[in-house]
């Protein structure tokens, strides 16, 4: 829909009650102009997903720029090789790697961070994958939790990983996770929210909650609307 009608989408997830939304493509739009969009919907921009390319080297700059454009201090790692989640070596390299990308952006006052999958759940030496990138990254770094992806590995709850990172969620995607009911909506799922949402503003630091709902055969603006008015219910 965003493709076909930027501003028309936009305004729709404005008139909803939504505050900000979270960028994973512009689809070849600049900066300026979404940042004008944004500013007819009475949105603001809480993320970007980009790639660990995208913020290094000489791209880092227009990745820069871009973000400054649309008034969002906040790039996203999207996801990283296959390897990386079966490798300590590996997950040490990227781990540095996204220290120095941090690093660079504190000039901009931009933060860096990192979107979790179903794969950073896997055990490295009995440690889980997501603690032991916790661990070697600076406290700058965000930690994105998913709590939808992270509840596909069994045995895992959110809010203690949550509780364990104190002060890294900075931003979380509020995704829905049932077993019984795949397709089920906030509230109406299998996860313990009352326990998720006092980790996250006890001691996981979230400044936004990104509604995140993508089942197919469900209209989007329709599931998203769903979706906010039950997580504020959950939140009262």
């Amino acid at each position: 829909q965003l493709s076909k009608d930027i501003p028309g989408t936009l305004k729709a997830l404005g008139a909803m009650g939504y505050e900000g939304v979270e960028l994973e493509n512009a689809f070849g739009r600049s900066g300026a102009e979404w940042k004008g969009h944004l500013d007819a919907a009475r949105l603001k921009a809480c993320g970007f997903h980009h790639t660990l390319a995208e913020l290094s080297g000489d791209k880092l700059a227009g990745s820069v720029e871009f973000n400054q454009a649309i008034g969002n201090r906040n790039l996203i790692i999207r996801s990283l090789e296959p390897a990386v989640y079966t490798s300590a070596d590996l997950l040490k390299k990227t781990a540095d790697e996204v220290n120095a990308v941090a690093e660079r952006l504190k000039p901009h006052r931009m933060r860096v961070g990192y979107h979790n999958h179903t794969t950073d759940f896997n055990r490295i030496d009995g440690e889980y994958w997501w603690n032991r990138f916790a661990d070697l990254t600076s406290k700058d770094v965000i930690l994105q939790f998913d709590t939808g992806n992270a509840s596909e590995m069994e045995g895992v709850t959110p809010q203690s990983f949550l509780a364990r990172n104190a002060g890294r969620t900075v931003t979380m995607h509020v995704k829905p996770f049932s077993r019984k009911d795949p397709n089920a909506y906030l509230g109406a799922d299998e996860l313990d929210w009352p326990a998720i949402l006092k980790a996250a503003e006890g001691t996981g630091g979230v400044e936004w909650y990104i509604i995140e709902y993508e089942k197919e055969g469900i209209p989007p603006l329709e599931a998203l609307k769903a979706n906010l008015e039950r997580f504020k219910k959950l939140r009262s």
